[in-house]
């Protein structure tokens, strides 16, 4: 009987280191995950990048060169980013520019952006906006679908799971804007005409 009831208690001492290194393999691998899910960027996180880093690649010419001491990210309509865009260029700044993002409810308070993002909220007043913005010189920015295509100058584009996205080289000449050719270089797709406004 003795015998039986130390075998019993060497069973369940067994079974208990079994379920703590079972729960620590757990623990262990959950931490892991959540590591790697939160070195992923958000598809906001990498929006807000591409959009800061567009910023780098383009020059604004004539008349409508960009402030002597700012560059200004504008979001036109529903704010996709919130906080991110805000986390992404605070403190920083391009060719000793210091970056600043605005939010917008009319195309026409764009005047003093350099780069606008086009929520997709504006989708149907797409025109109008691109209408204006060539005017001002503005750099064009959206996932709005086939926004290059439609005149916008970068559209966002997912591809194989990753954020892409295409340039109008066309659209950014008669907004009087100079793209890098690294810029090109690294677009998936570059489109040379400019569709008629409509």
């Amino acid at each position: 009987m003795i015998v039986g009831l130390k075998n019993c208690v060497m069973r369940i001492a067994r079974l208990q280191v079994v379920r703590a290194a079972s729960l620590l393999v757990l623990l262990i691998l959950g931490s892991v995950l959540a590591a790697a899910q939160k070195a992923s960027p958000t598809e906001s996180q990498v929006k807000a990048a591409y959009l800061y880093n567009f910023g780098k690649f383009v020059r604004w010419e004539g008349d409508r060169a960009v402030s002597p001491d700012s560059l200004e990210i504008c979001v036109l309509g529903k704010d996709p980013f919130g906080a991110v865009l805000d986390a992404t260029v605070e403190g920083e700044s391009i060719a000793g520019k210091k970056i600043t993002v605005r939010r917008l409810s009319t195309v026409q308070e764009s005047a003093r952006c350099s780069i606008l993002f086009v929520g997709t909220s504006e989708e149907s007043r797409l025109a109008p906006i691109l209408s204006v913005s060539q005017r001002q010189g503005v750099l064009t920015v959206s996932d709005i679908p086939h926004f290059a295509e439609r005149g916008g100058i970068i559209g966002f584009v997912m591809q194989q799971d990753r954020i892409r996205f295409e340039v109008n080289r066309g659209a950014a000449e008669q907004s009087h804007l100079v793209l890098s050719s690294e810029l090109l270089k690294v677009a998936s797709k570059v489109i040379e005409k400019v569709p008629p406004q409509t």
